[in-house]
């Protein structure tokens, strides 16, 4: 399998991963601050990249030179993360999710400002079809729907976090120098959990862990685990393989997992005319796989 075929690998089961936070994260948004939730995801993360980096080669003392590339990394990430959950308070999953596919076409630019990353009249159709596709699949093909979408303030507060997601990925290309995408994850998580403990101390402090639900404590250990440590490998990874646009492309998959994952959380299977959908997505994908 070749370095970029291996990329798109890791992209696939980012996409069904981060599927996952956007279901349970809709459960549990109002039960816990935003920063105290994300603090405990990134000491939990931290926690098991930092012994998987240890158990595959260890950390050189390398790795932590010029740090601020991770202060960088991790302010980004964070960003990202809180304000995800800040506009989950009041926006629905479907406009989040909907907020969420314009990240590849972010990513796009910041690719080009960053790294004079062309995306190409072919490239440029793929992501307009799997957009496309995404829509169709997050308004459960319902034109009405889809006309009567507005924007509310929590699909505002999440766009911010998206243009932020959508800096970090060239970031990686442009500040790694050459660590292991392990290695350089723990630093950039490490950077993240000191930010979100300046940042969201006071939270943290007001935050009464033993009293919290069983279903926060689920959300809670599964972006830890599933969708921040495997995750931020997986992007890390295929960041220093693709194409930043490329990489994002994926996104497009998300609201296809969020519906098998809505089955399995018992809400019911999507109507048919969904799979129309699907399938432009799976079109983009196959299009940006194709060699051009």
């Amino acid at each position: 399998m070749s370095e970029a075929a291996k990329g798109h690998v890791a992209m696939l089961a980012f996409s069904m991963l981060v599927a996952g936070s956007f279901a349970l994260g809709s459960i549990v948004a109002n039960e816990i601050a935003p920063t105290a939730l994300n603090a405990v995801r990134f000491l939990l993360a931290g926690a098991v990249i930092g012994v998987a980096a240890m158990a595959t080669g260890g950390i050189p003392r390398s790795t932590w030179v010029a740090p601020w590339r991770y202060v960088v990394l991790g302010g980004l990430f964070s960003i990202y993360f809180v304000l995800m959950f800040e506009g989950l308070k009041t926006a629905p999953p479907v406009s989040a999710a909907a907020v969420f596919t314009l990240t590849p076409v972010l990513t796009a630019l910041a690719g080009w400002v960053l790294l004079r990353q062309i995306t190409t009249p072919f490239m440029a159709a793929a992501l307009a079809i799997g957009g496309a596709g995404a829509l169709w699949v997050i308004f459960r093909a319902d034109l009405a729907a889809l006309m009567a979408f507005e924007i509310g303030t929590g699909e505002m507060i999440y766009f911010v976090g998206c243009v932020s997601h959508a800096i970090y990925t060239p970031m990686v290309r442009k500040l790694n120098r050459g660590e292991r995408p392990l290695v350089f994850t723990f630093g950039m998580i490490c950077a993240g959990f000191l930010v979100l403990l300046a940042w969201g101390w006071p939270a943290i402090r007001a935050t009464e862990w033993t009293g919290l639900s069983p279903m926060v404590w689920i959300a809670i250990f599964y972006v830890a685990i599933c969708a921040s440590a495997m995750t931020f490998v997986l992007l890390q990874f295929a960041s220093l393989r693709l194409p930043s646009a490329k990489v994002m492309a994926y996104t497009y998959l998300t609201p296809s997992w969020v519906i098998l994952w809505e089955i399995a959380l018992g809400n019911g299977a999507p109507p048919f005319a969904i799979l129309g959908g699907v399938a432009l997505t799976a079109v983009a994908l196959l299009m940006l796989l194709k060699q051009r």
